[in-house]
């Protein structure tokens, strides 16, 4: 790896590094068939411990980047599907999979870093494999579409970032080659005006709204008993058309629990969540199936008038299969995961629990846990295991190696 230093760290800054990032194709194969395929650019942001004090580095994929087939999976035997990505001695970046109804999504972006590659950390006080990981990704298309996205995307995971760009990616693929349909980002659906004059103005970025505050939300019946129950902290992601910029922005909105308004309904079979902050609302549907004694979160509807908005913002989506749990029992995820709506407008969810049916003494009821929370204890321990066969190998080679270099020599 031939690593490009810096000076700050900065997530943001991607345009100094485009001469060191290189396109690298990866596919995931099950016998003769690919089930997941990338086209790619990615740049690494890494902060570390010296002896002195911290440092900065960063360094792009190698054209030598290779799939890792034994950490690699299409989703058989109840594993997600599972790209994993292997360079340089001892690295890795994985990305897992899921799909909703019509969408696929990545759910979560692993990165493992050798801190013992002096070449890329050099004075590192540490040694051995690092691993950080990512829920919050924000890449998801319709089934049998391609991801397309030129412009740089940010993802922070720990004390680093990896910022992808000129992607095209499939999941759950019909087909060995990407789909030529395509689902393009909110960041290069922009449209773009000739200034009216010679001088240009630029904003700079917003600043990111950070983890939403955590909310404790209560609906009760005719008679005044608590018959829905919600904790959790939600983050609105919101591509719309900006009056101020002529063009598609995507903007991230905590919702302030101290500043909303709860109301809703509970029924045997349905039950309804209403937040209302000002001029937005959040409705979120749950659905009972009283055959199986499931219930899940079905709908998710949102209406907002913010004013930079060219129009009121309206999205919903009524076949959703989200929060899924037995009646009787709460569904909790700590967790930041997203719930894909619709292309223009997902959620962010952090801590939740929630607990739609059968609430008994405004309480919670003992809670099935979400497949996420479980994947962050079992993704290091898999793809780590990949990582330490990868060091022995290497390992092992350059000891039959060294003692090949010292045979035809004697003592004298």
């Amino acid at each position: 790896i031939s690593p490009c230093y810096v000076a700050v760290f900065s997530p943001f800054i991607v345009s100094s590094f485009a001469g060191c990032t290189q396109a690298v194709t990866l596919e995931v194969k099950e016998g003769n068939s690919t089930c997941i395929k990338a086209e790619l650019s990615a740049l690494l942001f890494i902060t570390y411990t010296t002896f002195n004090s911290t440092s900065n580095v960063s360094t792009s994929l190698p054209d030598s980047t290779s799939v890792d087939a034994a950490s690699s999976s299409c989703g058989a035997a109840g594993r997600p599907p599972w790209l994993v990505a292997v360079f340089g001695s001892g690295h890795a970046l994985g990305l897992s999979f899921a799909k909703n109804g019509s969408f696929y999504s990545v759910t979560n972006l692993t990165l493992q870093y050798n801190l013992s590659d002096t070449l890329l950390f050099p004075q590192s006080n540490g040694s051995g494999v690092v691993t950080v990981v990512s829920s919050s990704v924000g890449i998801w298309a319709p089934i049998n579409t391609t991801y397309r996205c030129a412009s740089p995307t940010t993802i922070r995971a720990g004390g680093a970032a990896v910022t992808f760009s000129a992607m095209r990616l499939e999941a759950y693929m019909p087909g060995n080659d990407l789909s030529p349909a395509e689902s393009v980002c909110a960041a290069d659906q922009t449209t773009t005006t000739a200034p009216p004059t010679p001088t240009t103005t630029v904003a700079p970025a917003p600043t990111p709204p950070g983890t939403p505050a955590t909310g404790v939300f209560s609906v009760t019946n005719s008679s005044g008993t608590v018959c829905l129950l919600a904790k959790m902290g939600l983050q609105l992601n919101v591509s719309y058309v900006s009056q101020a910029q002529n063009k598609t922005v995507q903007e991230l909105v905590n919702v302030n629990p101290n500043l909303t308004v709860t109301s809703g309904s509970c029924g045997s079979t349905t039950a309804s969540l209403v937040l209302t902050q000002q001029t937005t609302t959040l409705n979120f549907t749950f659905s009972m199936n009283s055959i199986t004694s499931q219930y899940h979160l079905s709908g998710i509807n949102l209406l907002a008038n913010w004013s930079d908005m060219t129009a009121p913002f309206s999205a919903s989506n009524t076949s959703l299969d989200y929060l899924r749990s037995t009646l009787g029992r709460s569904y909790m995820c700590n967790t930041e995961q997203t719930l894909l709506v619709v292309p223009a407008f997902s959620l962010n969810t952090f801590r939740l629990q929630v607990q739609p049916f059968g609430v008994t003494a405004s309480q919670f009821a003992a809670a099935e846990e979400c497949q996420l929370d479980q994947d962050q204890m079992l993704i290091p321990i898999i793809v780590g295991a990949a990582l330490a066969g990868l060091v022995l190998i290497i390992l092992v080679a350059y000891l039959i190696g060294r003692k090949r270099s010292h045979a035809g020599y004697q003592t004298i």
